[in-house]
Formats: C-alpha cells, structure tokens, sequence
C-alpha cells in the first residue's frame, strides 16, 4: 500500500464508506419483513413493480428489495445474507465488480441484485463458467426467487430453440458465457423472427468474472460452416517441417529490428521465439521450402497459403506439446487442453488451421478446415448490455483492464471473518525433479497428520506424474483433470475431508466450496500445495483462496524450480548465479526474497503481455464489431418484417449513379463516353431498361444522363412491381432475397477480414501502424461489401419471374462452434414410448416383446 493510500484509504475503502449507510437500512428492515407471511412477503413483488411503474427508481426501493430477498432466502434455504453479502450485492447493482474471497457465498450475493432488477421485467442475465454451475444456481437459488412470484431458467447446452427461448423469456435466466454468445450469433443468421430465442440484453451478473472476461478473452466465439479447402497441403508441409532445422538468432529477432534495418546473424532454418510464440523462417529454410515446392519466389502473393501453411506446421512442432497443449484419443483425435483449466474441451478447435497442423504432427487424420460464418469477442458481447456487473475472488490484479475495456471499477471487500490461512514462502528448487519429490514428502507428512491436501497443477501432464509418486508411495488420492461434471464437484466438496488427498489442474471445480469436518480443523485445515507458478498471479491466488473459507485454518505454499518455464523464459539469469553463490546443495530447498521479488516480476510482465494481446484482439474487433452493428441492424429489419421498398428503390437509384461516374465521368468530353460499356453494364444488371442512341447521350450533360438512368431505372422496378398481383407478394421477395445477399456477401467479408488480419502484419515493416491499415482496407472492403450487396440484390429483383416460388433459406449449415463444450446435456427426449420386455410386442404377433421382436 503507498503513502496516498495509507492516509486517504483504498479507492475500495473510500466506497465502501458510501455503501455502509445503505446496509444499515436493510438490516433496520428485519424485524418488520420477520412479521410478513409468505403470501405478504410475495406479494411485495408485485407491489414493487407498481412503483417502480409511478415513477420510483430502483435505487429508491433497493433497501426494501433487498431486506425482502434476506428474509426469503432464510424462508426457503436456511442461508440469512451477511452484512458483507449485502455490501457484494449493491456493488453488483451498481455496475461493478465485487471482489470476494472464496467461500464468502458469491452464489447467495447475486440473488440481491438479480431479484431488483428483474423487477423492471426486461430479463436479468446470471452467467457462468460451465453448465454445471448455471444447472446447480439455477436450481439452488432460483428457489427464493420463485418464492417471490418470479420465473426462473436455465440454458444448457443440449437444449433445443424452444426451449432457450422460454429460459430467456424468464425473469433470471442462469447461464454460460459460451451459450450466451452463440446464441446471441445464431439470432443473428436466422431466416425468420420466430427462430429467435434471446430478448435484448439488458442486466448481466457474470459470476467469476475474471475467467470470463479475462481469461477467455483471448478467443473469440466463432460458429463455423465446411470449408472445401484441401488438406493435402497440411500433410505435406509436416514433412517439410521435420526435415528443417531449428537454428538460433543473435539477439532476438523483432519488428523493431527489421524497421531499424538491423542485421541479424541466423543459423539453421528457421527461428523460435518461445516469449512471443512465433517462428520465422531464415533465408536458408526460405530457399529450402521453394525447393520442396518448386516454386520460385516464397514471398510471391499466390504462395501465401504455403508460407501460412509451413509456419503452421513449425508451430506443430516447436510451440504445441502433447498432454499440455492438446492430448490424442485412442480415436485418433486431438483434443485441446485449456491452458486455464486443465481441461480436456472435447468439439473445440484450433482456428486458422494450427488444429491441422497438429493433426498432420500426430499422424492421424487431418479434418477438413472450418469456414467462419460468424464472430464476436467477449469484449464486445457483454459491451452490449446496457449495465453489466461481476464477482470473483481474485480481480484486483487486473483492475486497469476491467476499467479500460468494460468500463468496471473492482471494489474489494472484506471478509466476513478474518482468514486464518498461512500463506508460507515459496520452496525453491534447482531442478523439477528435486521439485516433485518435495511435493510427495510435503503430501506424505501432511496425509500422516490426517491433514487434507489439495495439490494444484497447471498440466494434465504433471497431475499423471505425481499421481504415479503418490501411488508408490502407497497414499489414496483423487485426480481431476478432466472436464467439469457434477462427479468432479463432488471430489473436490470432499477435498476437506480429514486424510483427503486431490490432485487438481488449477481450477478444476472452481465454485465449488470445499467444507472442512472437525478432525481436519483440529489437523490445521486444508493444505494448498501449487507445483508451479501459473503466468498470472490471480490463478495462484485463487488456487490458494480454496483453503481458509470462513475463518477455517490451512496454508499454502507454492513449490518451484528454476527449470520452470516461467523461470526459464522470463526469470533473471542472474537467479541461477544466485543459488550458486549461496553453494545450494542437490535437492534442497531455499527461500529468497531476491527469488520471490524475480517471480511476481515475471508474472507482471507476462500479465501485461497478456493484456496488450486482449486489448489488441479488441482493437481490431472493433472495426468488424461496428460493421457487424450495421449489417445485424439491416438483417433486424428484415426480419421484423419491415417494408424494405424504400431500402431497394434507394439501392436502384445510387446504381444507376454510380454506373454513370464509371463509364460517363463528368471530367471526360461527352464523345470519349464508354456508352457500349454502359449498355453492357446496365444491361446486365436491369435488363428491362432501354437505353436511347448513344447520338442522344452524347448531347447530354452528365448530371442529364444521371437523371434519366436513374428515372429509367425507377421506371423498370416500378413495372417489375406491377407483375405481381399483390403488393405484399414483391415486398416479402425483397426481404427474402436481401437476407441471402446479406448473409453470403456478410460471411465472405469475414473469411476475407480474417485473411486481412493476418497478412495486415507485414505493413509494420514498411513503417506503417498495422492497425490503422487495418482500419482502412477493412473500411474500403466494407464499402464494397455493400456496393456488392446491391448491386447482386437488384440485379436478382429485376430477375425474378412472378410465378417463381422465393423462399427463405439459410445461405451456409452450421457444422461447429470453436467451444463446444457441453458440460451438462439436458437429457433427449425419446420419440416414441418407450417398450419394456413384458409389454405386448407392437408388431401385432400377440406375444409379449421380449419373446418376439424384442429377441431380434
């Protein structure tokens, strides 16, 4: 804490000032809500939304929402909010983010706000890491809420349309941050307005917030269709990547070394920059790679896909680690381990076609690459709401991201007991090896004690090797490094069992209480080892946070080495010098301040790092996010069934314009007109308009010509019109062709803005701003996206024939999302009755099933 601080108190501090007034109202309010029967006490409800109808605002009723909402959870589940639940709850009202410490009762906090502003019945979004969590709040705390009059549901991943749509047409919908955003992506491909499933998004609880809005930030949600592209290409540049050799830079290779025209010695093929992730070739692996391909010049535009291609391939190799990374089926299939959590994402892929390359790596099958046909950041889709709140426990760390990007002030607040857990110095080790048998003797003194332990790792991979330890050794343990399910939250409720050992990837479980009995109190509480330091120090906190809930006793300690990768790539070199100088022996731990100092220093930098690579990915959304605006806008209309007459006659009109500025500019004389060029042109696009002889034309001024393409024009729709016998039959194909214009000219730009991204890197070398190129090509493509759109849409109107049969279809199939994870599948429902062995076998025989058909 700075000098500022300790005079003036924490911005958290000074608000919490603000908010105490407001606690001290609701909890005066107790004794009269005590008095209230439950038929009273729902009735509240109702007489809540009537004044908020005479013109109270929500702030006004607050403290009386919330003493309500205290006393029905009392009623209904035996949990009474604490005063600092309370103080969670306004904090989450007023559009921010309460941060608190794990076992404080987050869950309970948000049915506070949940309850006030679903009073002004515009829905109430409360969202989750995984269905598990949504299924279990929902059903848990959706209770009090239905107690007082309200509708509650839940979106899980197997359900179909019908009944997402009757979920989020509930007052509190409970749901994941994934099914949240996908749908709110295929509400915008759908062909009709009765396929939508989402209302507007107007208040968001989003619990745990910094997994959501931090760490899943780095991805965006994409909904992909087949793509037809080949994979011989992947195949063939694995072959090329494992002849290459990996060679060495003097001095790290940057952008800012190639703008400074700085000459740097290579060696080998190609280069690995471990701390950026990138790979690039030398000039030596250039002319190895036009050899195998026996093409000429690698930089050439029409080899682009191989130079994407064979990088790709290098990444395979030198970037992607099996059982980290990604681990293989018995199946034959790679599936993708989240860096976060641990675990396995079954159906979720590498995008841009590193899922390929890793295919070709492992020698299994290479899938066919997706096409994207729709896309959103995080950033932008909760930016949507018009107030969005979050709680979690461990937010602080990044408090200028939260404020920069979602416009969110983080405000800590206290526990409602003071924590008992030891947090101990971290144990230093020269080597993992000498690290993990430290671990199993920690763990073994500890399960000798009867003391529970919960080991944390960040790789499936070293959760498998002390799993092994442990088994040698003879000690009982869980490991969960799988996906969630209700099984893991049951493992790890369990973890505070007396003699409990868990092995965990980092956040395997998360929101999930882990309760102590009485003989592992008496034995010190749970104890937290981590085997390693993550890159961001939330995830250490939050693993650590798991032991000392509610005042309970435990400790917690991290065990590293400097053979760690976050040591390796980002420690001091000087560390090892250290460890020489104090003559450390083989196998023995330290503790250094100088050590402690070089990790939270290499954890900032990385934080930071990892920001400017979210803040980047905005940045550049930001451009496809006000496009995606304008064309979701138009689609919107369409579907609400708008006339969209004056749309097409406005399409015509600027047509016929801007066909006469191409073949009859007005700085050219009359007689250097292109008219055959005219002709074709508008003839190809309205074949109905007649054009006079060019002897006429060329007498006219340009602004002459304009005026009568543009009447002729107008004319020959106005005729098309006339064909059908009813008007509203020519204004339904108009929205029915504009929609399918819309979205195959919409979800091409996408594929050719994704293209722009990528290669948009190389204008840093020609000493332009990336970004700002980026901004403008994708500000001219978007203009003649458009231009596109109408010209194809006129050009079919005027196409059409009247006893053509115009239906709506959907321009491309859905094959994926890049995060199918389903967690928690609503159960399918079966199609016909189900036939038990005793019933009479339907096929009319007389026997019973299980002696006729049923032996079959």
């Amino acid at each position: 804490m700075g000098l500022v601080e300790k005079i003036f108190g924490t911005h958290s501090e000074n608000e919490l000032k603000r908010i105490y007034p407001i606690v001290d109202r609701i909890e005066a309010l107790e004794p009269d809500m005590k008095t209230l029967s439950d038929a009273e006490l729902r009735e509240k409800t109702r007489e809540f939304k009537q004044r908020l109808k005479n013109g109270e605002s929500l702030d006004d009723i607050l403290p009386e929402a919330y003493a309500v909402v205290r006393e029905a959870a009392g009623r209904v589940l035996g949990m009474r909010h604490y005063r600092v639940q309370l103080i969670g709850g306004i904090i989450l009202h007023q559009g921010r983010i309460a941060e608190m410490k794990t076992g404080e009762g987050k869950t309970l906090v948000s049915t506070l706000p949940a309850y006030l502003n679903a009073l002004e019945e515009k829905g109430v979004h409360i969202v989750t890491v995984n269905d598990y969590l949504a299924n279990r709040d929902a059903q848990w705390m959706g209770k009090v809420h239905e107690f007082l009059g309200l509708t509650v549901g839940v979106v899980l991943n197997g359900m179909d349309n019908d009944e997402r749509r009757q979920a989020y047409n509930c007052d509190i919908t409970y749901v994941t941050n994934n099914e949240l955003g996908f749908d709110y992506l295929r509400d915008n491909m759908v062909i009709y307005k009765e396929q939508l499933v989402q209302r507007s998004l107007h208040f968001a609880i989003i619990d745990e917030v910094d997994s959501v809005l931090i760490d899943e930030a780095r991805t965006p949600l994409i909904i992909s269709g087949q793509s037809s592209k080949s994979t011989k290409l992947y195949e063939a540049c694995d072959i090329l990547a494992r002849q290459l050799e990996r060679g060495e830079a003097s001095g790290e290779f940057s952008k800012m070394n190639a703008i400074m025209g700085e000459e740097i010695e290579e060696t080998g093929d190609y280069i690995v920059n471990e701390k950026e992730k990138a790979i690039n070739l030398t000039e030596d692996g250039v002319k190895k790679v036009e050899k195998f391909f026996h093409i000429e010049n690698l930089a050439d535009p029409e080899n682009l896909e191989i130079q994407h291609n064979i990088i790709l391939a290098l990444r395979a190799h030198n970037l992607m680690f099996k059982d980290q990374d990604y681990v293989v089926t018995g199946e034959g299939e790679v599936m993708i381990v989240d860096e976060f959590t641990g675990r396995i994402m079954p159906g979720r892929r590498y995008s841009d076609g590193l899922h390929q390359a890793i295919e070709a790596k492992e020698h299994v099958k290479v899938r066919r690459e997706s096409k994207t046909l729709a896309t959103i950041t995080f950033q932008n889709l909760f930016n949507k709401f018009d107030k969005k709140s979050g709680m979690t426990g461990t937010a602080l760390t990044e408090e200028k991201e939260f404020r920069d990007i979602y416009g969110m002030d983080v405000i800590e607040i206290p526990t409602n007991m003071p924590v008992q857990r030891k947090d101990l110095d971290d144990a230093v080790f020269k080597t993992k090896v000498e690290k993990y048998k430290a671990v199993v003797e920690a763990v073994k003194e500890a399960h000798a004690l009867g003391q529970p332990v919960l080991v944390g790792t960040i790789t499936i991979e070293v959760s498998e090797l002390l799993s092994k330890m442990l088994k040698k050794e003879g000690i009982k343990h869980n490991v969960l490094n799988a996906k969630y399910h209700e099984l893991e939250a049951q493992i790890v409720a369990d973890a505070g069992i007396h003699g409990a050992v868990t092995i965990a990837t980092n956040m395997a479980g998360r929101g999930t209480d882990i309760k102590l009995d009485d003989a592992a109190r008496e034995a010190g509480g749970l104890k937290i080892i981590g085997t390693e330091r993550h890159e961001s120090r939330r995830i250490d906190n939050q693993l650590r946070g798991r032991s000392g809930r509610q005042g309970d006793p435990g400790e917690s300690r991290f065990y590293i080495s400097l053979e760690d990768d976050l040591l390796r790539l980002f420690g001091s070199e000087k560390l090892m010098g250290v460890f020489n100088a104090l003559g450390v022996a083989d196998g023995e731990q330290i503790e250094h301040k100088m050590l402690s100092g070089a990790i939270e220093k290499a954890q900032k930098k990385i934080e930071s790092n990892n920001f400017g690579i979210r803040k980047n990915l905005l940045e550049y959304d930001q451009v496809m996010n006000e496009q995606r605006e304008i064309i979701y806008g138009e689609r919107r209309r369409v579907l609400d069934g708008e006339s969209m007459r004056d749309t097409i006659y406005n399409m015509i009109t600027e047509y016929a314009e801007n066909t006469a500025d191409r073949f009859a500019s007005s700085e050219a004389d009359p007689e250097d007109w292109d008219l055959k060029g005219l002709e074709i042109a508008v003839h190809d696009i309205i074949p109905q308009l007649v054009l006079p002889p060019a002897k006429e034309l060329t007498a006219m001024q340009q602004k002459e010509l304009k005026h009568l393409l543009k009447e002729k024009a107008v004319k020959a729709y106005e005729a098309k019109e006339a064909e059908f016998p009813e008007a509203e039959q020519i204004r339904e194909i108009e929205r029915v062709v504009l929609l399918k214009v819309i979205d195959a000219r919409w979800m091409a730009h996408i594929d050719d803005m994704d293209q722009l991204r990528q290669g948009i890197g190389l204008q840093a070398y020609g000493q332009r701003d990336p970004l700002v190129e980026y901004k403008m090509m994708g500000y001219n493509m978007f203009g003649e996206m458009t231009g596109a759109i109408a010209e194809t849409t006129i050009r079919t109107l005027f196409h059409i024939r009247v006893e053509q049969k115009v239906e709506r279809e959907e321009v491309a199939k859905v094959t994926g999302t890049n995060k199918d994870e389903s967690s928690v599948r609503a159960p399918k429902r079966r199609e016909e009755k189900k036939i038990y062995p005793n019933d009479p076998c339907p096929c009319g025989s007389g026997k019973k099933y299980k002696q006729c058909c049923g032996r079959k």
